[in-house]
This record gives structure tokens, C-alpha cells and sequence, in this order.
């Protein structure tokens, strides 16, 4: 009976080990899936952050075509500054002498009337 009573609880034991090892195998497969799903979840943010830097790119791309663009009429707009600044340069130069003349204008007026010629009769 003592061999019955021993098979019995190796029998149980057994079992018991079978059940932990049993669990111990469904807790590691579940830790492993969780494991996979967030290493899936990590790939695919990757893959969208690469996308969104690669319309940054597109977009930093356009940009320098756009600023190159801006350089070049800018380039063909020297002439032109340079030519109003030449012109801003003359309107000065003739303000000044449209003032010295004006004062002189003024000088001749005021001596005209006492420089008055004498009227004839005829």
C-alpha cells in the first residue's frame, strides 16, 4: 500500500509539474508575444517618422529651389537698384542746385524794382 500511496503522489507530483511547467511555458509565450507586438509597434513608428522626415526632406529640397529662385531675381534686380540709387543720387545733386537757383531768383527779384528802367514816351 505504501508503493500505491507513493505512486499516487508521484503521480500528483507529476502533474503538478507538468500543470507549473505547463503555465510557466503559456507566461513565457505570452511575455514573448507581448515582446514581438511592441518590437511591430516600434518598427512601424520607425517607418512613420522615416516618411515624415523624408516630406521634411521634400520639403527643405523645394525650399532651397525656391530660395535660389529669390537669388536669382534678386541679381537681375542690382541693375536696377543701382541705376535708382544713381537717379536718387542726380535728384539730390539737382535739388541743391534748384535751391542755390531759387535763392538766386529771389536776390534778382528784390534788386529788379529798384533797377527799374525808365519809360519812355513817345
Amino acid at each position: 500500500m505504501a508503493d500505491g500511496r507513493e505512486g499516487e503522489e508521484r503521480d500528483e507530483l507529476a502533474e503538478s509539474l507538468n500543470d507549473l511547467f505547463t503555465n510557466l511555458s503559456s507566461m513565457v509565450k505570452s511575455e514573448l508575444q507581448g515582446t514581438g507586438n511592441l518590437l511591430q509597434l516600434l518598427e512601424k513608428m520607425n517607418l512613420k517618422v522615416a516618411e515624415e522626415y523624408q516630406n521634411f526632406g521634400d520639403i527643405a529640397s523645394g525650399l532651397r529651389v525656391f530660395v535660389e529662385q529669390l537669388k536669382a531675381k534678386n541679381g537681375s534686380f542690382h541693375e536696377y537698384v543701382q541705376q535708382i540709387d544713381s537717379i536718387e543720387r542726380q535728384v539730390t545733386e539737382f535739388e541743391a542746385i534748384i535751391s542755390m537757383l531759387d535763392n538766386y531768383v529771389r536776390l534778382l527779384e528784390t534788386k529788379i524794382p529798384q533797377l527799374a528802367l525808365p519809360t519812355r514816351t513817345v
